[in-house]
């Protein structure tokens, strides 16, 4: 069963008749708005597959299938969709707002890029929400990855310090940087998200950096009004998107990497430990079609 599988299936083509008519073109633009693609990044991708059917001499609603899901693919793939690990320490920030499973990513993260040999420092900057540390000690446990955390309203910078200088005295590959979901307001969460790049840059020069918002694909188009808000404030390099097994609403995924211009790097579609993949934008193309 491949890892897409588990993505509730829209199948977009579903239902359509068998002429590539007008008629067609409108299901297809109500499907994708239904699954959350949104009206600009559904316009788009319906005008470039009537380019692409004219173009290839396209006949049939199947062939227009297999044409679509290289339309998709196409408007998904942006940016580069590897995370830059490429220095020792390497760090990832991970923001977002609560409840979106961001712990729970930075735990399924850990534990991969574990198995795949590295040496991966947890840190537990979020400091505002009280279970936070704590869940993220339970999942450092579980995947046997240190961790480095203060008291519940210490202040994140300073626990961010701490963790990046454990991680060049024990020679650690990677440290993950869980951050405050929200604060009073958007202007506060900046100022502490800026103090945290500050103290990276200051204790890191030029140390590869991914800062990656995790987003629940179930909240739709307000998902992709949270990360305009974030990539205005902090700039990511990323997104996580979980919860996608439960939704019929992966369309939101195409919204993003057409509005924002930033790639999806891993797919949450379940809860089990290896339920984090690697974003793939033809494989999800295809589970969407």
């Amino acid at each position: 069963m491949g890892f897409f599988d588990k993505l509730k299936k829209i199948n977009i083509f579903s239902g359509f008749g068998s002429e590539l008519d007008d008629d067609f073109y409108d299901e297809l633009e109500e499907s994708l708005i239904l699954a959350d693609a949104g009206m600009d990044t559904t316009l788009r991708a319906v005008e470039e597959l009537r380019r692409r059917v004219k173009e290839e001499h396209i006949k049939t609603v199947e062939e227009a299938r297999g044409c679509m899901c290289r339309v998709i693919a196409d408007m998904l793939s942006v940016g580069d969709g590897g995370l830059d690990l490429s220095t020792r320490p390497s760090v990832a920030l991970f923001i977002g707002v609560n409840g979106v499973g961001k712990t729970t990513t930075i735990g399924k993260i850990g534990h991969q890029l574990r198995g795949q040999g590295k040496k991966v420092l947890l840190c537990a900057a979020d400091t505002f929400r009280a279970a936070a540390a704590d869940q993220l000690t339970i999942w450092a446990e579980r995947s046997n990855l240190e961790i480095i955390k203060q008291h519940e309203g210490a202040d994140p910078a300073a626990v961010v310090f701490d963790a990046v200088s454990a991680a060049k005295a024990r020679k650690v590959d990677v440290v993950l940087v869980d951050t405050a979901g929200r604060l009073h307001n958007k202007q506060n969460l900046m100022n502490e998200l800026n103090k945290i790049s500050r103290v990276i840059d200051r204790e890191l020069p030029g140390c590869a950096r991914e800062t990656l918002l995790v987003l629940d694909a179930t909240t739709g188009q307000n998902g992709l009004i949270q990360a305009k808000q974030f990539k205005e404030a902090a700039g990511i390099t990323g997104i996580v998107l979980t919860k996608l097994d439960g939704t019929a609403k992966g369309g939101i995924a195409i919204a993003i990497a057409q509005e924002l211009g930033v790639p999806v790097k891993y797919a949450g579609v379940g809860e089990g430990i290896d339920d984090l993949q690697p974003f793939d934008p033809l494989e999800f193309a295809q589970a969407l079609i």
